[in-house]
């Protein structure tokens, strides 16, 4: 089975952790056990219903004021996939969370309050979902029931969604569904109440949506992780590379070149679980021998040479600042990208973005909590990085505080 991640971003009471949890207990997938619990914390809140939304709100201060704050992730699996979600809190202070969960997203649930409509931070949200190219949106249109099930409500909501969606460029497919998370309508099971809505539920779609186009199969990118050296009696002279596929496809016998270095040589094999396998492609972990000894370590990449990444220490990217503490120009930083660890510094801030009316302020000279905008990065050592349009591994970074090791901001290369 293949794997999908997605999250979910909305507005404060929007019902996103409800969502997850009708999600998790229509499909089966919570335990008896778990159920008992929320039940138990449910009559001694008061709640007229079992709050479903325990089973992601497990932080004491979210339960004390039924919100999200942190970013909490569940599994679960259908007989047809297996899922990662992140819900993620919608209050505009809780920016960077969204950001983090978001991240390695393939597809984001899009919460809207019927009675409330298309609102700022729906839109927030959503320009945050395209900023780190999430190609795939459900438009999930929920509390129907508060509104009677009203089609024209819905259809009047979907209109001004796509109307401000057609101003954003990497997302590509949107689906809307009327739902009401309390109820369980077009979650897991269709409505009876909305017999006018043709589509199909929101477990469904989740289901059978196709996101193996949004990796990029096209440019071989293998960043180098560990090098796997046995010195066993069996593999007395393996010597492989272990890492993530990256982007294209690795096949045996594949001519390859290692950067820094720029020598040329050839894939001997791929293993994979501890079998030998002709192909390895995004986003597969793997481990790969060559043909020439040739000395790789951490933060080497292999590629091909019909497609080079770019090489450089100048870099534009969009960031997303994560500290407490502001950012200044010539602040000294680690940065991290893909493997391979360097020093840098943000010599330039070029501007911010409103993300209330995405707008561009030019007159700035730092960055404060959660906000986002486009810098200049300078880098010790060239980092080997594609734009994040075209691949998000290799175009995306965190920037490190060597003080004291805090991750202070996440950011896609330009």
């Amino acid at each position: 089975m293949d794997l999908l991640r997605f999250t979910t971003a909305g507005s404060v009471d929007d019902g996103k952790s409800t969502l997850i949890g009708r999600l998790l207990y229509d499909s089966k997938s919570i335990f008896e056990d778990q159920l008992e619990a929320i039940e138990e914390s449910s009559r001694k809140k008061g709640d007229e219903n079992v709050n479903l939304a325990l089973l992601t709100d497990g932080l004491k201060a979210e339960r004390e004021q039924g919100i999200t704050i942190d970013v909490a992730y569940r599994y679960f699996a259908t007989p047809k996939r297996k899922f990662i979600i992140a819900d993620t809190p919608g209050h505009i202070q809780y920016t960077r969370n969204m950001v983090t969960g978001a991240s390695t997203a393939n597809l984001a649930i899009i919460l809207i309050d019927a009675r409330k409509g298309v609102i700022e931070q729906t839109k927030r949200h959503t320009f945050i979902a395209n900023l780190l190219r999430i190609q795939h949106v459900v438009v999930a249109v929920n509390k129907m029931d508060l509104v009677d099930y009203d089609q024209d409500v819905y259809d009047r909501i979907v209109a001004d969604y796509k109307a401000f969606a057609s101003r954003l460029d990497n997302i590509v497919d949107i689906t809307p569904i009327p739902i009401s998370a309390l109820n369980g309508d077009n979650v897991v099971d269709k409505s009876k109440s909305m017999t006018w809505f043709e589509g199909a539920s929101l477990l469904y779609h989740l289901e059978n949506v196709y996101v193996g186009g949004d990796e990029n199969h096209v440019q071989a990118r293998f960043p180098v992780q560990w090098v796997i050296r046995p010195q066993s009696t069996d593999f007395h002279d393996f010597r492989g590379f272990a890492g993530r596929v990256a982007g294209g496809v690795f096949k045996s016998g594949d001519s390859v070149v290692v950067l820094p270095s720029g020598f040329s040589t050839k894939v001997k094999t791929i293993h994979q679980d501890e079998k030998q396998i002709e192909e390895a492609f995004a986003p597969q972990s793997v481990t790969i021998t060559l043909e020439d000894e040739i000395d790789l370590s951490r933060g080497d990449m292999l590629v091909k040479e019909n497609s080079p990444p770019h090489q450089g220490q100048d870099i534009e990217a969009m960031i997303c600042w994560f500290s407490n503490s502001n950012l200044n120009p010539r602040n000294k930083f680690i940065v991290k990208h893909t493997t391979r660890e360097t020093k840098a510094i943000v010599y330039e801030a070029n501007y911010k973005i409103d993300i209330n009316t995405l707008r561009k302020i030019e007159d700035t000279s730092s960055f404060a909590l959660n906000e986002i905008g486009r810098v200049k990065i300078r880098t010790a050592t060239p980092l080997f990085y594609d734009s994040y349009n075209k691949n998000r591994h290799t175009g995306s970074f965190v920037l490190i505080d060597p003080g004291n090791n805090e991750t202070v901001a996440a950011g896609m290369i330009v």
